[in-house]
């Protein structure tokens, strides 16, 4: 099991959310996009080196910040 942050991951790459390292209004946010523990996710890009990474969920691309998604922790492994 390899566990790193969303921003860290590769274009096209897919993970499992494991857990978000933030407060209950960023938690509450996120999972009105979907974005919760044990959801698959998949980094369609980034913009810039400080903007935004470009996500995949449920079939819907969001858009989420730098600075939240340096606290989402994905399970990167052989299989995903």
């Amino acid at each position: 099991m390899i566990v790193k942050p969303l921003l860290e991951l590769s274009s096209d790459q897919e993970a499992e959310i494991v857990a978000i390292n933030g407060g209950w209004v960023m938690q509450a946010r996120l999972k009105e996009l979907g974005i919760v523990a044990g959801q698959r996710i998949k980094k369609i890009s980034r913009v810039g080196t400080g903007g935004p990474v470009i996500v995949l969920v449920n079939r819907a691309q969001i858009a989420v910040g730098a600075g939240m998604a340096s606290r989402i922790a994905v399970n990167v492994n052989s299989n995903a």
